[in-house]
């Protein structure tokens, strides 16, 4: 087991981002070349810039997008995309500090598919995004001096990367299991900032490191998450279908090698988190989606009911919202391409409960979705999780 001590494994590889693609007219650039950067730049004419979003080997069509900007002064510029309407319900996120920190420029900016911004000289390379990206650089600054917490390589990816497991909790052969992942589609990065919190909480909660040991796979797509990828339906095989047959990503394969022996039988609970599509109904709600093991689920939809109860930061959650088998999209339909995460790890021994939990991107109820408040769910995610095992 190759822990990374302070992380010095690669520098190359922790830093890592795909190369710069700007694309420009005299002095303004418009690029891709940042970590989780994706964008094509079809033309400008007249004060708009025609873009859209890099599909790249998506099956099908799916909506992240994330640029920078340097050049444009106190310019006034229209950014249309010129394939399907891919602005979320808060606009568009931005960053002027190189993506440290992200904001919602509003619907008030967007007209149609498309949106405008007025750039400030003060800020010299904005950045915009479909939703608020979460990188490797977020996490090393997330863990940067936390304690009883060890950062491990579950495997390396297929680019060369350090995919992360993280480790915390209780010791010892007594110890209960946790296991908790994200990314599984590199595009969903709203869920990374709840599982911020719920590490943040569950890291400071005396009965949890006391009696559980949880592990965390932070990047299931970690080369997509740096790249910039969509994820969803990634071709030839999308992440969260590979877990059965032989796995095609490193990362899943590593995990399924792992974690078994890793549980041994006391691995009692396991959450993907996720994000759903970009708007609509169910698409702006958090619920947990049902699997077909009606035990699983009644263990899944008790463990709602305890975040129901629990301080969530704002975000409202509610049983109600839950999609059970066999309803809107969760059908057999949906797992032909493979098994999914969940369905796997509801399958490994001693497993009481497994399921996905959907955050929307920007909008839960009428609620702003940000990194915040999705930590602060993350927070009652940790205090639900260990009412529900004490229980």
């Amino acid at each position: 087991m190759k822990e990374l001590a302070g992380w010095p494994v690669s520098r190359r590889a922790w830093l890592a981002a795909p190369a710069a693609l700007w694309q420009g007219e005299g002095r303004l650039e418009i690029g891709s070349g940042i970590p989780a950067g994706n964008i094509v730049v079809e033309g400008r004419a007249a004060g708009e810039i025609r873009v859209r979003q890099d599909l790249r080997d998506t099956e099908g069509d799916w909506f992240w997008w994330c640029f920078e900007v340097r050049g444009a002064g106190a310019e006034t510029l229209r950014f249309r995309f010129t394939g399907s309407d891919v602005i979320g319900t808060r606009g568009p996120a931005m960053s002027a500090d190189g993506g440290l920190t992200w904001r919602w420029l509003g619907r008030g900016c967007v007209e149609g598919k498309s949106f405008v911004y007025r750039f400030d000289p003060a800020v010299a390379a904005p950045r915009f995004a479909f939703a608020m990206p979460y990188t490797e650089a977020d996490l090393r600054r997330f863990l940067r001096g936390r304690k009883g917490l060890r950062v491990e390589e579950l495997c390396r990816t297929k680019k060369g990367r350090t995919a992360e497991r993280l480790r915390f909790g209780a010791n010892g052969g007594g110890a209960r299991k946790v296991l908790l992942t994200a990314r599984h589609h590199c595009c969903e990065c709203m869920a990374s900032y709840a599982l911020e919190g719920l590490v943040e909480a569950a890291l400071e909660d005396r009965w949890l490191r006391g009696h559980v040991q949880c592990a965390v796979i932070p990047f299931v797509d970690k080369d997509g998450v740096e790249d910039g990828d969509q994820g969803k339906n990634r071709r030839p095989r999308d992440h969260n279908r590979d877990y059965d047959g032989q796995s095609v990503h490193p990362t899943v394969r590593a995990l399924r090698e792992w974690a078994p022996e890793w549980g041994g039988g006391r691995l009692e609970f396991a959450l993907d988190l996720h994000c759903p599509w970009i708007r609509g109904e169910h698409n702006e709600e958090i619920y947990f989606p049902g699997g077909e093991d009606q035990r699983i689920w009644a263990e899944m939809v008790k463990f709602g009911g305890i975040l129901e109860q629990v301080e969530r930061g704002g975000l409202p959650y509610s049983r109600a919202n839950n999609m059970p088998f066999g309803t809107a999209w969760n059908t057999a339909a949906n797992y032909a391409q493979g098994q999914s995460f969940a369905r796997w790890a509801a399958g490994l021994r001693g497993v009481r409960a497994a399921g996905t939990i959907e955050i929307p991107y920007a909008n839960c109820g009428s609620v702003d979705v940000t990194a915040e408040s999705a930590r602060a769910l993350g927070h009652g995610l940790a205090e639900a999780l260990r009412e529900y095992l004490k229980g």
